[in-house]
């Protein structure tokens, strides 16, 4: 889940405290709750359909979530009332679950972050409704894209900008564009803490990696503009021209050499187009 309080001019880590530097025990602790927010959504994969309602999707990580003894982070935070959020078509992040069934045609985001003996782990991913138009199936594989090569900008000696750059200079090439106004984050046994993680910028930019950091990259990127306004509930951010947008999440830790990627599936899909075995 996206920093809720980013505006461009506040990107700066001294809003969110101190960058901890973590041990090998909290890249098991990480892990462990990575793996189980990507097996939610995997448990979630059958489920969208046609006729779905996103507040079905909600009960179900609600539930999924007590059962494995863990605790929604979005339930109550800031007084957000769903446990996941679910951004549909021209919703950029944070829609909010309801009664409204999905359609043939859709596409929606779904983003959860599940904690788990105290520490966060935090994924979205795109799903396709029924058959979808080859604009946003494209839209959906760009985007997986980006967010996978920002993944890879991830090692030490490089900045927060590498990470930035890569999103954006992919997207951009793709004659897509990314949103400026919500960002990436630190987490660990907190939900959002330093470094911010902008998805656009250049290198050298931004905070320098070290071993140990645990944030997130989760890139919006846009059929059209970039601009986006958020909606009077105070929580849903949907693109000012409504044209398309998409997103992908991951949690990583720094390592040595590079990253480690927590919330890879379990089952195999976190790549689009997914396909039940």
């Amino acid at each position: 889940m996206n920093n809720l309080e980013l505006r461009p001019q506040q990107a700066e880590a001294k809003d969110l405290g101190p960058i901890l530097l973590h041990g090998p025990e909290a890249f098991v602790a990480m892990h462990r709750a990575g793996q189980l927010a990507a097996a939610a959504l995997d448990m979630l994969t059958p489920f969208i359909k046609p006729g779905v309602t996103t507040q079905r999707l909600d009960d179900l990580i609600f539930q999924f979530t007590l059962d494995h003894k863990a605790l929604p982070a979005t339930l109550n935070y800031r007084g957000y009332t769903k446990s996941i959020c679910t951004s549909i078509n021209h919703v950029v992040c944070h829609g909010i679950p309801g009664p409204k069934p999905l359609r043939d045609g859709d596409i929606v985001n779904i983003d959860v972050t599940l904690i788990l003996d105290g520490w966060h782990g935090d994924t979205s991913r795109m799903y396709a409704v029924g058959p979808v138009k080859t604009r946003a199936e494209r839209l959906i594989r760009i985007t997986h894209e980006a967010l996978m090569r920002g993944v890879a900008a991830v090692k030490p000696g490089n900045t927060t900008g590498h990470i930035g750059h890569a999103i954006q200079t992919y997207a951009e090439s793709e004659r897509c564009s990314v949103v400026r106004d919500f960002c990436g984050h630190g987490l660990g046994q907190v939900f959002h803490a330093a470094p911010n993680i902008l998805h656009y910028g250049e290198p050298g930019e931004g905070v320098e990696l070290k071993p140990g950091m645990l944030f997130t990259i989760e890139p919006m990127i846009n059929l059209g503009k970039p601009h986006v306004k958020l909606l009077p509930d105070g929580w849903t951010a949907v693109t000012r021209d409504r044209e398309l947008s998409a997103q992908f999440e991951h949690t990583v830790g720094v390592t040595a050499t590079g990253c480690e990627v927590f919330t890879f599936s379990p089952a195999g899909l976190h790549q689009p187009p997914y396909r039940l075995t």
